[in-house]
């Protein structure tokens, strides 16, 4: 069986002027942590996924879970294009491991 694997990324600029709104936030960016995405810049986080299927299932995920204010764009790539993405300035982050390879303990 053939996986074609998926990066999910989703960009959020959500409001933080008010009480109600910075909790918003807060909620919005731990629901992103536990479901496994990974922070690429401030408002930038991205997640692996096994095929279009699961990225499907993701990005419904995050429409359901979305604050009420604010503007957040989601974009599913394929990981060979994600993986020819160009860093202009700074580094890539290697602190987490965030690869496709797949650990078998028998």
């Amino acid at each position: 069986m053939s996986y074609r694997f998926m990066r999910v990324i989703v960009f959020f600029d959500l409001p933080m002027e008010t009480s109600g709104e910075r909790r918003a936030y807060t909620k919005f960016r731990k629901f992103l942590i536990k479901n496994g995405f990974i922070m690429m810049q401030n408002s930038v986080y991205s997640k692996l996924t096994l095929n279009m299927t699961v990225a499907d299932s993701v990005m419904k995920k995050v429409r359901e879970e979305s604050p009420d204010k604010g503007i957040i764009q989601m974009l599913a790539v394929t990981e060979k294009q994600y993986s020819k993405m160009e860093y202009v300035l700074g580094v890539r982050q290697t602190v987490v491991v965030d690869t496709d390879e797949r650990l078998v303990i028998l």
